[in-house]
């Protein structure tokens, strides 16, 4: 298991800063629905759907994952990431003007949003990896980690690079084989991107937070390695054929044999711990198959498992590591700010299970968004949005508390001197 490096944290207003950008976004995802109603849901060519496709996987997912790397990598994993306090906040504020300018570009057909996009964009996912490749190759031990995390951000790149050329051809500016082109970039992102991170960090995260056990190592290492290369041959079969099966497929067995495993992990721990980050975890896990079996299912089948996998499994999983690591990132700011000698609450107490729990149960209603690609109709997705608007805003409010719980504390110890 990693040992953490408490020294090597980040400053906690950088991770913090993207962790309470994702529900904002997912607000704003719920009141697209509520402008929308189920034309979001008839078809993935809406620019509407496309628009709140982004909304999830960039601001939602985005905003999460960029914190949570922020935060894991000098801390848990023991790797220097350069230029944190110089530019990381230019990561946040170049990322997420990006994805704004592409949901705008792709609501409203506005083509200087979607130019702007595609240059914030891919500018965002290279100063990732500048900040991050460098001490990933120079960092020792947890090489399934590194290696996955590596992968990772590679996909990140090429995803964001295949996206911006996507959206210069949207706007006119190229003649480009659309359909294919999308297939393959929302197949990187989702597997490449997406999957390959959760799954990398997960080999550290689980036995750490969940007190799971690992997979052996030569097995994680196998499934890793087919990634670039099934995601990579079947792009370029996309690119020739007009079938895609064979791309849908590489995604489906990835996503499964992922899911499959983690909750396979979960069920055979000697010493699970039982809490609400194990339950959004196995909740996710089972929801993220069922999206993983849908897209067998055709053009609606595609519908359901974006709504399935990006509107709710993968932010369940998401949602419940932002939960403690919020509440860790608060620990260490009050540890920094008060030194040595202070008795200071627990981890648990800056954000009690009361509040985790009260945010899992906020998202049940999500069960809605499902409903509703299943059967399209104004009332339904109305109703999904609203759902959406209330989960994201219990997560909102559930990571401001543990900055409310620090401040009271602190003006408690000032009153005590």
């Amino acid at each position: 298991m990693a040992r953490l490096a408490l020294d090597q944290a980040p400053q906690a207003s950088l991770p913090r800063r993207f962790l309470l950008s994702a529900p904002l976004w997912g607000m704003l995802g719920g009141m697209l629905l509520l402008i929308d109603g189920d034309a979001l849901l008839r078809t993935r060519w809406h620019p509407g759907t496309l628009a709140l496709a982004h909304v999830f996987t960039l601001g939602v997912l985005g905003n999460v994952m960029l914190g949570s790397v922020l935060q894991f990598l000098p801390a848990a994993a023991g790797v220097r990431v350069r230029g944190m306090a110089r530019l990381g906040s230019s990561l946040h504020g170049v990322f997420n003007l990006g994805v704004l300018l592409l949901v705008l570009g792709l609501h409203e057909s506005w083509g200087y949003a979607l130019r702007g996009a595609a240059m914030l964009l891919p500018l965002a996912f290279v100063l990732l990896a500048v900040m991050t490749v460098p001490g990933l190759l120079a960092a020792v031990g947890e090489p399934l980690l590194r290696a996955g995390v590596g992968v990772a951000i590679g996909f990140g790149v090429l995803v964001a690079l295949l996206g911006g050329t996507l959206a210069l051809g949207l706007d006119g500016w190229q003649a480009l084989p659309l359909a294919a082109l999308v297939d393959v970039h929302a197949s990187w992102g989702a597997v490449g991107w997406v999957v390959v991170l959760l799954a990398s960090v997960a080999r550290v995260v689980m036995p750490m937070f969940q007190g799971t056990g690992t997979l052996p190592a030569w097995v994680q290492a196998v499934w890793l390695g087919s990634v670039p290369l099934t995601l990579g041959g079947a792009a370029w079969w996309r690119l020739n054929h007009a079938d895609g099966m064979w791309l849908t497929g590489v995604v489906a067995a990835h996503t499964l044999l992922f899911a499959c495993a983690a909750l396979w992990l979960q069920g055979n721990a000697a010493r699970l711990r039982r809490g609400p980050l194990v339950s959004s975890w196995r909740a996710g896990l089972v929801l993220l198959v069922l999206a993983a079996l849908a897209l067998a299912g055709g053009a609606r089948g595609g519908v359901l498992a974006g709504a399935l996998g990006l509107g709710f499994a993968l932010p369940l999983l998401l949602i419940g590591m932002a939960l403690e690591i919020v509440a860790f990132i608060g620990w260490i700011d009050l540890h920094r700010r008060c030194g040595r000698g202070v008795q200071l609450p627990g981890v648990q107490r800056l954000l009690p299970d009361s509040d985790k729990l009260g945010v899992l149960l906020a998202q049940v209603p999500l069960l809605l968004l499902p409903a509703a690609a299943l059967w399209p109709s104004p009332w339904l997705a109305r109703a999904a949005g609203l759902a959406l608007l209330f989960a994201w805003l219990a997560v909102w409010s559930a990571l401001r508390g543990v900055r409310r719980r620090a401040d009271g504390f602190l003006l408690t110890l000032e009153g005590r001197r």
